[in-house]
């Protein structure tokens, strides 16, 4: 089995580090992953200059470019055989909700499904990089188990990766593994207003408090009680519901 691991946190993250342990096991592994942290990229692509891949060893690369990149690049130039999997990780932090819209991480394995292989997204929702190491090292063996279970499913879901995140808790104290839904976030004071050497106002987007919502299989909710967290995400995002009833909002012209 061929494994195409990225992710959007740097060639030299350890999260990249674990999901290769992880991988190992399975089959042979390919590293391609941007040179330098790519969080909240999404699914963008390098268009206006071009992109070097630099080869760091055997099947080991690191691009100049975003995760999208890194995955179109791997297919299409520097792997000799199409991946049999995509797998993207493991950010450090959470893509639940609607992080998932932004996240470099998930979108890595949305070009992997768009580009037909089938892909797995892998974060960590944890918080301190330097108190999490240990942690995330704990959950190699655990994440072993569930990418074996995941890989040699006869039917992978069509059009459709899976988004996996994983609890701040030692590998022991793992409750087991939830199928789940998105749920929702919102966040607060997230735009901090600054000024520059010359007193001129700037702002920088992040952190701030973020407050969760959703139903009981949403994805925070298995996470907060110490559960992995499995959430499908589709590449059809069109509201099928509304569609089929296109009488309670549209008449044609």
């Amino acid at each position: 089995m061929r494994l195409l691991c990225t992710n959007d946190d740097g060639i030299l993250a350890h999260g990249l580090q674990c999901l290769v342990a992880a991988a190992e096991p399975l089959g042979e592994v390919t590293v391609v992953a941007p040179d330098r942290e790519q969080s909240a990229t999404s699914h963008s692509l390098t268009l206006h200059h071009p992109v070097r891949p630099i080869s760091l060893g055997e099947r080991r690369w690191q691009v100049d470019g975003t995760p999208t990149d890194c995955v179109m690049l791997a297919v299409e130039a520097l792997m000799p055989e199409r991946p049999d999997f995509v797998l993207s990780g493991i950010n450090h932090g959470q893509n639940m909700g609607e992080d998932v819209l932004y996240s470099g991480t998930v979108a890595a394995a949305m070009e992997g499904i768009s580009i037909g292989i089938p892909s797995i997204a892998i974060s960590f929702a944890g918080g301190d990089l330097r108190a999490d190491v240990s942690m995330l090292d704990d959950q190699i063996e655990p994440l072993t188990r569930l990418l074996r279970h995941l890989v040699s499913l006869p039917a992978f879901p069509p059009d459709t990766l899976l988004n996996i995140n994983l609890p701040p808790v030692s590998g022991d104290d793992i409750r087991g593994v939830r199928l789940t839904r998105l749920g929702r976030r919102v966040y607060s004071g997230s735009i901090k207003r600054m000024q520059d050497p010359w007193g001129r106002p700037i702002y920088w987007i992040g952190g701030g408090s973020i407050e969760w919502s959703g139903p009981p299989n949403s994805d925070f909710r298995a996470i907060e009680e110490g559960f992995i967290s499995v959430t499908p995400l589709h590449l059809d995002v069109t509201h099928h519901a509304i569609l089929d009833a296109p009488e309670s909002w549209w008449q044609e012209q």
